[in-house]
């Protein structure tokens, strides 16, 4: 068969109305981007309440109601023409400060569904309406409306059957919207928001205070975001606000133990425009590595600020990745916004849901009746959820040990003999509000210890916590006294190919200072001399592969420092005290010391909690005294 080109067609203009369903399958894919276009638009004019109804997901229906500037009878006819738009005063493409600015999402929606929009100005005592059915525009005519704009869209995709196809479920692009929605109001918590899909509200918060003061914008940004992310975020959020020349960024992270299987609750903003920018998400990621486990995920949200000409938000059809004109100076003041909230009182806290999950697994089940016999043993069914028959059984001190000992049935702390516990050691923690862990009380199961504090008991799992404090301690011993270096028998020769090579020898310097030698062993081809000695015999080759795959997108050596900590919380994993050690009190109030003197304590290297704290109410209500 040939493949000979029998004609060629003479190039011609495309039509107006196909343009647009070009355009509109660049910029609205789905309801969801539509809704994100109109909402954004009611936010740029100034609105303070932003209304959105969806019928069947949006397919057959999306209004969106606010009460912004609103727009005159000739606004309305170039608002639906391409590239129309107030929002670039001067012509400046690198000066963007509004969320639209192309003047594409009117015409792109009505070339492809039947558009109508209804606006009156403040000014004016009557309000215009435009038709726009399939890219045709009908003559605008007055009609009546309330101050601002009333967009609606039904039908979406009928001039376009083939992209109906690409459509899911109603339900998925419901949350999809909810979604989007979700986004758009932490972003902008002085505006108010509802969303409302076939009679039922799926989102609705009022709209916040506009405080000069700086607490004031806190306060308003966190009540937004607990309304949107739940109480747990807001009961355990810490505060992040750090400044560098001219960028900033503010927000609200979730302590560590406060974390979920997915990125869903990570929410990132650059001049208060949503993004999902894989390069941010990776800067969370290496931010928390200490943190969590590789496969568990912070809750966030995070605004950055920066001027408009030193990001390029033009990259990407529906505006959700950014370019940085400096990525790197981004990527640090990120991670150190992060790390330094972390590395404060929050590293050495644990979120409120470890109490509240302790506080279920203590409930107890039905009472038994009244007749029943409470000289007997006690029966399962009648010890609470989550701890065994054996924990409840009493037994005599041992002849010579008195009942207010620590030790004897109580778990014992040590190996040898358990003698009572003098009342100078016990006075010794007696100020609980200068140790906020109080003071030992007892070990079960030669695991957890038990603590009396000021406020209420906390249990606190030794080995995750010695885990976490070794494991600092090595990290702080590589920064002072660099890492250690082995000198390879047989210098390892690896293949990159001349891109991967280069990147990677453009950083030899600063990988040499992480015990990582290289240089060129001829084009594409790199020579390791050098290793890090904490890798032992690990495979050198994949490390340079991935560290040099990394820097190609990163721009980073986070790989090779990855490898390095990995190797230090294993090391830190086995070199602590392991779980079914008898302490005794000595050794259980001088880790609880050292617990409160090491920084990001609250958590082990793996993201579980070290410890749990029951308030003395919790633990009264427990008895029935609340």
């Amino acid at each position: 068969m040939s493949n000979e080109i029998t004609s060629q067609a003479s190039i011609r203009r495309l039509p107006a109305n196909l343009v647009n369903q070009i355009a509109a399958g660049e910029v609205v894919e789905r309801p969801a981007a539509a809704v994100k276009e109109l909402v954004e638009n009611a936010i740029d004019a100034g609105a303070e309440q932003v209304d959105v109804t969806l019928r069947e997901g949006g397919k057959s229906l999306i209004s969106v109601v606010d009460n912004g500037h609103g727009m005159s009878e000739s606004d309305l006819i170039l608002a639906v023409e391409r590239h129309a738009t107030s929002k670039l005063p001067d012509n400046d493409l690198v000066a963007i400060n509004y969320l639209g600015f192309r003047g594409e999402a009117l015409p792109s929606i009505g070339s492809v569904s039947r558009l109508e929009i209804t606006s009156r100005t403040e000014d004016s005592d009557t309000a215009w309406r435009i038709f726009v059915e399939g890219g045709e525009m009908h003559d605008p005519s007055p009609a009546s409306g309330q101050k601002g704009t009333r967009v609606d869209v039904r039908d979406l995709f009928f001039a376009t059957p083939a992209r109906l196809k690409f459509m899911k479920t109603s339900r998925s692009e419901t949350t999809a919207v909810l979604d989007t929605m979700t986004r758009l109001a932490m972003a902008n918590p002085e505006v108010g928001f509802s969303l409302n899909d076939g009679g039922k509200t799926l989102l609705s918060v009022p709209p916040g205070t506009s405080g000069k003061e700086q607490g004031d914008l806190f306060t308003t940004m966190l009540d937004r975001l607990g309304r949107l992310m739940g109480k747990a975020f807001s009961e355990n959020a810490v505060k992040v606000d750090l400044a560098r020349e001219q960028a900033r960024v503010t927000g609200f992270i979730g302590l560590p133990t406060l974390n979920k299987a997915n990125s869903l609750s990570q929410y990132l903003f650059v001049n208060a425009r949503p993004v999902k920018d894989k390069m941010l998400y990776g800067v969370v990621r290496a931010a928390y590595r200490d943190f969590l486990a590789s496969d568990r995920f912070p809750m966030l949200a995070l605004f950055l600020t920066l001027p408009p000409s030193e990001v390029d938000v033009n990259v990407h059809p529906a505006k959700t990745e950014v370019r940085f004109r400096d990525s790197q100076e981004i990527r640090s003041l990120l991670i150190n916004a992060i790390r330094q909230t972390l590395a404060g009182n929050a590293g050495q806290q644990t979120s409120s849901t470890i109490g509240e999950a302790t506080m279920r697994a203590f409930e107890t089940e039905p009472q038994p009746p009244s007749h029943f016999n409470y000289q007997q043993s006690y029966k399962p069914s009648s010890v609470p959820k989550g701890l065994s028959e054996q924990t409840f059984a009493y037994q005599a001190p041992p002849p010579g040990q008195e009942q207010g000992s620590l030790g004897g049935s109580f778990g014992g702390f040590s190996d040898g003999p358990v003698g009572k516990v003098e009342a100078e050691e016990i006075g010794a923690y007696a100020n609980y509000d200068e140790f906020p862990l109080g003071a030992a009380r007892a070990q079960l199961h030669e695991n957890y210890i038990f603590t009396q504090t000021n406020e209420g008991i906390t249990i606190v799992d030794q080995h995750a916590a010695h885990e976490r404090i070794v494991y600092e301690q090595m990290k702080a011993d590589l920064e002072n006294r660099g890492i250690a270096r082995q000198g390879m028998l047989i210098p390892e020769i690896i293949d990159l190919g001349d891109p991967a090579a280069g990147n990677l020898l453009a950083r030899s310097e600063e990988l040499e200072k992480f015990g990582l030698v290289i240089e060129s062993f001829g084009p594409g081809v790199v020579a390791v001399s050098e290793a890090p000695a904490i890798l032992g015999q690990g495979n050198i080759e994949q490390l340079v592969r991935d560290l040099s795959d990394e820097l190609a997108e990163w721009d980073q050596s986070q790989t090779l420092i990855e490898r390095i900590h990995e190797v230090c919380a294993t090391m830190a994993c086995h070199g602590s005290v392991r779980s079914g050690r008898r302490l005794n009190a000595t050794e259980m109030n001088a880790l609880l010391r050292q617990i409160e003197n090491t920084p990001n304590t609250g958590q082990c290297n793996h993201g579980r909690p070290t410890y749990v704290t029951l308030s003395l109410k919790d633990v009264e209500r427990l008895f029935g005294r609340r």
